[in-house]
């Protein structure tokens, strides 16, 4: 055998070396091919951070993110709202591939900007744009290497950093519509890369600092909408790369500076709403290339110059609310014109033939040619509203001619508009339809006795026939929603013009809901509308909110404008964007000016009208609120014994409805299925509530009085009078009532949530998940009705018992506040009120509780017990912790002691919670129970505080001098008031587990309750 293995050929031995070299060179290779398909682990870890730290919960990370069977990218839409998209490279010398490019756009991640990604160091694009994203550009980024950066539409806030400044690879920088603050550090003008700088729509102050004329290769520099200072600086000649330049409301003062004439290369120039000393054009004839040009409410004048018609490229022109003069130079050669807008000049001379023939958008309104070029009427591209100076007494030429050839029939006196919608009735008022989809520059003589005059197109987006009417996002749960289902939208000004009215005085009322801009946590809630409202040629509302008045989105608020004067029978009220807030959220193209409805009504009695007008409730007395309700109620209950047809009867009793405010006996049986305890809802202060159906589908509550109830009429018809006109999205609305066979009943708006306390302390009866965000929704929510009822209501009400049963949840989960039966006016002329004692155990101020001192401090006290049982999700009563405290609020006092106030947040909220802002709502219930009323915050403060815009001062109270101080009293009390108690009035203290709390509950406490006082649990 040893002979046969020797006897073996050296040529067999050769190949067979040779086979095993080539089989080690093929696994080499296919190793190497499998490397460099693969992403370093380091890289995927820093991916998995990433995707924790902002939220993302759909990378699948079995699969090689590199590769190309992942799902990871999704194609980015052709609007660029969304994408997810993550590129690799694999031409490095290392054989492995390395991430280059995140983009995770219009996802809604609601987390912070990743500090992880400073672990991809061959990172060079980010694009976070559209998110939730919280916090700050992280100091980690400045070791990147990063080219491109944007994080436009989140809710970043704080400083921008001047870390930035040493990403000195930076080509693009994109921080708009955020919420930065400070000024732009000097730090940026290291980046001598910089091609791009947006930064508009934040609330940058000061000046922008010299350091940045070292950006010489910037060919876009955007700062619109913030609130800088000083003037449009000199060095802005700087930047002769320049191709757009955007400095719209941004604060920056007048006049525009001779030396933008060296900015040559620009082809897009935006300056409007400049405020200071005005200039005459400036000098931009080298700009032959420019292609959108505006120069809007820069305070200009002098006249057009004519080396506009060189820039043959010009494809918008926008010089309107200036000063500028004489005639319209001639524009005929831009042939690539799509824009023309001259409105609210001061131009005189004739309205040009080339003007006439051309079928693009122009707007020569509010001027002054002369009358003989007015063109003819009806072409929807050419607004030439108050455009010429001849004038009669009761009308502008160009709009008569334009409305009807005729003179006024007749004097009006009333006019009701469903702005972009459709008509309607709302309370027996008839509101016309507006239903003309508007226009870029379009006068639309909707009716011979008013019509609607529109400016403006948004830049940004892509135009469509539907740009000028807004629809609502979501379903509308506010009353007359009808009203606000649609609404006519403006990019810059839109009119509503109406003559043929009597002159005298006149009402004005508008009404407004949010229906774009959404209020979750999400970029549809990022954008700031604001915008200006005229009346008569009068500014009466600056920088107008509709989220901000109305307190929230979807929600109406109604502004009356009295004694508006009409002189020559016409009436005029414009909106205006004045460029401030946001155009990108949640699209490019949400801005501008947006109303709901309008109604006009005389202030005086018409001559010769014998028809009865409805009147507009002003405010009044709560004596003669009272009064007349009392002669209504009397008035109907002898109308209807002196009815002797019984269908009469029946077809009025229809019309008693919740137009009127008004039901009968029979009705409310009806709709309760003759109060059915199945319909049964609540056990209140008054009685039993019922929930009711009525014929038309509305749902409603009724508070039936308890025969046993010792408030009787008068605590009836007093409810009535204070509720019935109040209007708050965070009060509970009271329809009506019914008198009639000894019955007293209250219909309110139903509430389908029923309430707090069922929702936090009584699970397993309530569906009702309440979440952070919500609980943060709703503390806010009851904050701003106290502050409605004490400071902003025409009757200023102490509502006296605040509690968590007393606050009801509708359907999207908004708090209002029930039970205003025993609220009571407070007279301006008292100091304080003094009054038998009514509230509940548990949420009573103890000034109030033990000397029956009432002021408005009372309900301050009542919120902060109720805010404090909203983070811990525990009935201040009911809760012990262990034998050393005796309720929540003894133990919130002892850990603000020991600084441990997280220990109070609901376990059950486990990590879905913002530590910030539950420190914030538990500090600022802590300074609401304070001891002494007076270093109580008001509720408007209370409301600044929670929505963080106002820094909470924290007033630390020692627990065993409030409640000693507490205790001593209430047995001094009990003490000196035993030999008077009557037990048969008194009530349980600790409610038993048993009791739910259900809609429109109410307990009060008569001043016996207070001798019963434990003086082991008096302080709560």
């Amino acid at each position: 055998m040893a002979r046969g293995v020797n006897c073996i050929a050296p040529k067999t031995i050769m190949n067979l070396i040779m086979l095993i070299s080539v089989l080690c060179l093929c696994t080499k290779s296919v190793e190497v091919e499998a490397q460099a398909s693969r992403l370093p682990a380091a890289e995927v870890e820093a991916l998995k951070e990433i995707a924790t730290q902002v939220g993302k919960k759909d990378w699948n990370f079995s699969i090689d993110p590199c590769s190309k069977d992942t799902n990871w990218n999704t194609p980015e839409s052709a609007d660029s709202l969304y994408s997810n998209i993550l590129i690799c490279s694999c031409t490095y010398p290392d054989g492995f591939c390395h991430v280059v490019s995140i983009s995770l756009q219009g996802q809604d991640l609601a987390g912070v900007v990743p500090p992880s990604a400073a672990k991809l160091p061959y990172l060079t694009t980010v694009r976070f744009t559209r998110n939730y994203l919280n916090g700050t550009i992280p100091r980690e980024w400045a070791s990147t290497k990063l080219k491109y950066l944007s994080v436009d539409v989140n809710n970043l806030s704080g400083p921008i950093p001047g870390y930035l400044g040493n990403i000195s690879t930076l080509t693009h920088i994109s921080l708009k519509n955020n919420y930065f603050s400070g000024t732009v550090p000097p730090e940026l003008g290291k980046l001598v890369n910089l091609n791009n700088l947006i930064l508009s729509a934040n609330n940058l102050t000061g000046k922008l600092p010299l350091a940045l004329t070292n950006l010489t290769k910037l060919t876009e520099l955007t700062i619109s909408s913030n609130n800088f200072t000083g003037g449009i600086p000199d060095f802005i000649q700087s930047w002769k790369q320049l191709q757009k330049l955007e400095i719209q409301a941004s604060g920056l003062q007048g006049p525009i500076p001779s030396s933008i004439s060296a900015l040559s290369n620009l082809t897009e120039l935006r300056i409007s709403d400049i405020n200071g000393p005005g200039s005459e054009f400036p000098p931009l004839s080298s700009m032959t290339g420019m292609e959108k040009l505006m120069l809007r409410s820069c305070n200009l004048s002098g006249r057009i110059p004519a080396y506009i018609s060189a820039m043959t490229s010009l494809k918008i022109l926008d010089l309107s609310f200036n000063r500028l003069e004489g005639d319209i130079p001639d524009l005929a050669a831009l042939k690539n014109l799509e824009y023309l807008y001259l409105t609210s000049n001061l131009l005189t001379g004739s309205i040009p033939n080339w003007i006439n023939s051309r079928e693009y958008q122009i707007d020569v309104s509010y001027n002054n040619f002369y009358p003989s070029s007015e063109p003819a009427c009806g072409r929807e591209t050419l607004n030439f509203f108050k455009s010429f100076s001849a004038r009669d007494n009761s009308t502008y030429r160009s709009f008569g001619e334009c409305l009807s050839s005729y003179p006024c029939p007749k004097d009006r006196y009333s006019l009701h508009i469903n702005c972009g919608g459709k008509a309607t009735t709302i309370g027996g008022i008839n509101f016309e339809g507006d239903p003309d989809l508007g226009g870029a520059a379009k006068f639309v003589p909707v009716r011979p006795i008013w019509g609607i005059s529109t400016t403006g197109h948004f830049w940004d987006a892509n135009p469509t026939s539907n740009d000028y009417i807004a629809n609502n996002a979501s379903t509308l749960g506010m009353n007359n929603s009808e009203l606000y289902t649609s609404a006519r939208l403006s990019p810059l000004s839109l009119t509503y013009y109406a003559r043929c009215f009597g002159n005298g005085n006149y009402t004005v009322r508008l009404h407004f809901s949010e229906i774009i801009i959404r209020g979750n946590r999400s970029f549809y809630s990022l954008g700031r509308r604001m915008f200006d409202v005229y009346i008569q040629e009068k500014l009466v509302w600056k920088d107008f909110d509709i989220e901000k008045e109305a307190q929230g989105v979807d929600k109406e608020v109604i502004k009356d404008f009295k004694a508006v004067e009409v002189k020559n029978k016409t009436l005029e009220i414009r909106f205006h964007w004045s460029g401030k807030g946001t155009t990108t959220a949640p699209k490019k193209g949400t801005y501008g000016p947006l109303i709901s409805a309008i109604s006009l009504e005389s202030e005086f009695t018409p001559p010769h009208d014998k028809k009865s007008k409805v009147p507009i409730v002003v405010g009044a007395s709560v004596g003669a609120s009272v009064l007349c309700l009392i002669f209504l109620i009397l008035g109907i209950l002898w109308w209807k014994g002196s009815l002797d047809s019984k269908t009469s009867r029946e077809k009025a009793l229809r019309e008693l409805d919740l137009q009127t405010g008004f039901f009968t006996f029979k009705q409310i049986k009806a709709a309760t299925n003759n109060f059915d305890p199945i319909n049964k809802i609540g056990e209140g202060g008054f009685g039993s509530v019922y929930k009711g159906l009525l014929l038309d589908g509305t749902i409603i509550a009724v508070k039936q009085l308890s025969s046993k109830s010792k408030q009787g009429n008068r605590e009836f018809v007093n409810e009535i009078g204070m509720i019935s006109g109040l209007r708050h999205p965070n009060l509970v609305r009271l329809y009506g009532c019914c008198v009639e066979s000894n019955q007293l009943l209250l219909v309110y708006e139903y509430m389908e949530n029923n309430s707090l306390a069922r929702a936090l302390f009584v699970p397993e009866e309530s569906p009702l998940k309440l979440d952070w965000s919500t609980r943060q929704k709703i503390c806010i929510g009851i904050a701003r009705g106290l502050a409605f009822l004490h400071e902003e209501s025409a009757l200023k009400i102490v509502h006296r018992d605040i509690k968590t049963t007393n606050i009801l949840l509708d359907r999207d989960l908004n708090s209002k506040i029930s039970d205003f039966g025993l609220a009571k006016l407070d007279e301006e002329e008292n100091t304080h009120i003094s009054t038998r004692i009514a509230g509940t155990i548990g949420y009573m101020a103890p000034e109030y509780a033990l000397w029956g001192y009432l002021t408005y401090k009372a309900d301050v006290y009542s919120f902060g017990v109720v805010a404090l049982e909203i983070v811990a999700g525990k009935n201040n009563m009911k809760y012990r912790p262990n034998e050393n405290f005796v309720c929540l609020v003894d133990w919130a006092l002892v850990l603000q002691q020991k600084g441990e106030l997280l220990e109070l947040v609901d376990p059950r909220l486990g990590s879905d919670v913002s530590e910030e802002e539950a420190i914030r709502m538990i500090k600022v219930a802590l300074l609401c129970i304070n001891a002494a009323p007076a270093l109580r915050p008001t509720m408007s403060a209370v409301v600044s505080m929670l929505e963080g815009r106002t820094a909470v001062h924290e007033l630390v109270t020692d627990p065993s001098t409030y409640g000693d101080e507490l205790r001593l009293t209430a047995l001094t009390n009990q003490f000196d008031h035993s030999s008077s108690q009557n037990p048969s009035e008194t009530q349980s203290l600790i409610p038993s587990s048993s009791d739910a709390p259900r809609i429109g509950s109410s307990a009060t406490t008569t001043s016996s309750d207070l001798y019963k006082i434990n003086p082991s649990t008096s302080s709560c």
